[in-house]
């Protein structure tokens, strides 16, 4: 999820994408947001983009 929110897309297009109500993507947000003691989704894709979470995953399997 926290790719997702690095590459800008809104609440509702990330919940369309992982087949969940954005209020869930709203709850898992804000739940990271807490765990990283950061204030706003602007600091959350900083932090995303510092950690290299905006890159493609390779597929595992």
């Amino acid at each position: 999820m926290l790719r997702l929110v690095a590459t800008g897309l809104s609440y509702k297009e990330i919940a369309t994408e992982l087949f969940i109500s954005h209020r869930t993507v709203q709850n898992h947000v804000q739940s990271t947001l807490n765990k990283l003691q950061l204030h706003n989704r602007v600091q959350l894709v900083r932090y995303a983009l510092a950690h290299g979470l905006d890159a493609p995953q390779p597929p595992q399997g």
